[in-house]
């Protein structure tokens, strides 16, 4: 089961060992190329990853276990009090709690999780428990799965419960949990509006004083306004961290920057290629959506780092001036219908849009904004690769360093429209989907008026 590190680290591989063999005179009842293959399999024994994937899977099973074994000691402990007479649910449950705590060594706050984790697992989600159990996902999967739905309405859980699991059985854990969240945001779309109306009333600013005479400024707004402001303030500090002799960082910057225009409201205190810099949101609007918001499936419109944002909302920005990438799509193929003022040429309109296909990182696994990645040729420019939307995608600085630097192999889906796949040194393949299909255009006339 465990592997010793101390086996020496020169062997030859798996390839090497078998070029070594000569087996052109050895005896054999079967025929030469099951011979073949047996022999070749018999060198292709687990590696060093393959061993910490099995410990990994064993480590989600026993996890599984001991839920269904806290389960086990609640469920007994309530029985045996109503079998001596005693109904106090929340003093057996607190028992119960100390127990745990005091014979797994960790805080009653910790064991009052697990007992509701094991208890949603078993009672009310055995689904969940089945796949996890199994190590189909892991533990994180599970429990932010199993918190997620008991956020959820109950008349929802159906919808979302199978698509979810295939989800935590497929996706890493950031990808699942933003997915998980688009699902929960679309099956819940029709109550949007007014559960935002209700939220909206609730803006305020609130300051929390930290140490040394710092304080934060915490503000709670609707998230469009707030990506919009985040996203101003970077580019602003973007352009000031690249002028010679500043010795701030980014996020330094940007909290000057805030401080700046708030106090002040003044831009002439930039330097003169930061001044008129405006903020730049993504916002996603199915078509359907815009016609008719009332009818059953229609998808929610999507504003990029936000999610879901109320239709009123989606058509007063859809119809909005500079400052939005107006996306409209099918309502049955989802692709592409219009990007405002579509040009393939010059670079920055390709570059927004191979940023919103994707969504996020194409890296495996990551999930740092697409918005703040860098455009990536898949096939070098010096080697013949063209500047076009299948020959692009967007990349974090790690991610384009191990691309280009940590002897990894990427390269597109045949017939994926848009998917990448990654292959490790070792040989393994991870395939990585953008959030959004190939995109397709029907460019309208300059002039013509927006189609809502």
């Amino acid at each position: 089961m465990f592997f010793d590190p101390s086996l020496p680290t020169d062997l030859p591989g798996p390839d090497e060992a078998w070029a070594a063999l000569d087996l052109d005179g050895a005896a054999c009842d079967e025929p030469p190329e099951v011979d073949e293959a047996r022999a070749r399999a018999a060198f292709d024994a687990p590696d060093t990853l393959d061993h910490l994937i099995e410990i990994a899977d064993m480590a989600t099973m026993q996890a599984a276990q001991k839920l269904i074994g806290v389960n086990v000691l609640r469920r007994e402990a309530m029985t045996d009090a109503v079998r001596h007479g005693r109904a106090l649910n929340d003093v057996v449950e607190r028992s119960v709690r100390l127990e745990i705590a005091a014979a797994l060594r960790i805080t009653e706050s910790e064991a009052a999780g697990i007992l509701a984790l094991g208890e949603a697992l078993v009672e009310q989600f055995p689904t969940v428990l089945d796949s996890f159990a199994s190590a189909r996902m892991t533990e994180r999967h599970a429990r932010f799965l199993v918190e997620s739905l008991q956020e959820l309405e109950p008349e929802f859980h159906e919808q979302v419960l199978s698509t979810a699991i295939e989800l935590a059985e497929t996706e890493p854990v950031g990808a699942f949990r933003r997915r998980l969240r688009a699902l929960i945001d679309t099956v819940r779309a029709k109550t949007l509006t007014e559960r935002h109306e209700d939220a909206v009333q609730r803006r305020r600013v609130v300051l929390q004083p930290d140490h040394d005479a710092m304080t934060w400024v915490m503000t709670l707004m609707p998230a469009v306004e707030a990506h919009a402001i985040w996203d101003k303030a970077t580019r602003i500090a973007k352009v000031i961290l690249a002028q010679e002799g500043e010795t701030r960082t980014l996020d330094q910057i940007r909290a000057d920057v805030i401080a700046d225009l708030l106090i002040d409201g003044r831009t002439d205190l930039h330097p003169a290629e930061a001044r008129g810099i405006r903020a730049t949101v993504a916002v996603t609007v199915p078509v359907l959506t815009l016609l008719d918001p009332a009818q059953h499936g229609a998808e929610p419109a999507v504003v990029e780092g936000v999610g879901p944002i109320p239709v009123g909302r989606a058509r007063e920005l859809a119809g909005a001036a500079e400052g939005w990438m107006r996306v409209l799509t099918h309502p049955e193929t989802g692709m592409v219908l219009s990007v405002g003022r579509h040009r393939y040429s010059p670079p920055p309109s390709l570059r927004r849009l191979v940023k919103w296909r994707a969504d996020r990182c194409m890296g495996p696994g990551c999930g740092v904004p697409a918005s703040r990645c860098e455009i990536d040729h898949r096939i070098a420019w010096e080697h013949g690769g063209q500047t076009r939307l299948e020959n692009l995608n967007p990349f974090c600085k790690g991610h384009h360093i191990v691309k280009h630097h940590g002897g990894w192999t990427v390269r597109d889906v045949e017939g994926s429209f848009g998917a990448v796949e990654w292959i490790s040194p070792t040989g393994r393949r991870y395939i990585v989907q953008p959030e959004r299909r190939v995109p397709v255009f029907q460019t309208q006339h300059d002039g013509d008026p927006p189609p809502f």
